[in-house]
């Protein structure tokens, strides 16, 4: 195997990590942002895990974030919960920063 070679499965490994890595610390944001709109939605215990793991599904829907926010978005105003947008948005990445930490920090 040549030097390229070396390098180049090198650089596909770390690819394949750090995707690895985004997959799981999405997974783990949309877990905590599903636990932070259920307490705001009056949820708690059990309720509150269900439905934190319903808001991890919805991240299946479409590529990218937008169908988690809106299902948050969604679930806020049939509930009536005074929450703007951008707070929505921000807390989705203050989760997402939190999150990678802590898959950063299991791995």
């Amino acid at each position: 195997m040549t030097t390229f070679d070396k390098r180049e499965e090198g650089f596909e490994k770390k690819f394949a990590l750090d995707e690895e890595l985004q997959f799981k610390a999405a997974a783990r944001r949309n877990k905590l942002l599903g636990l932070w709109a259920a307490e705001k939605l009056g949820l708690s215990g059990a309720e509150a895990e269900a439905y934190a793991k319903t808001v991890v599904m919805a991240d299946f829907q479409e590529a990218g974030d937008e169908d988690v926010f809106k299902k948050i978005r969604s679930d806020f105003d049939a509930k009536s919960v005074s929450q703007s947008d951008h707070q929505i948005r921000r807390t989705m990445d203050e989760l997402m920063a939190t999150a990678i930490q802590q898959v950063k920090a299991s791995s």
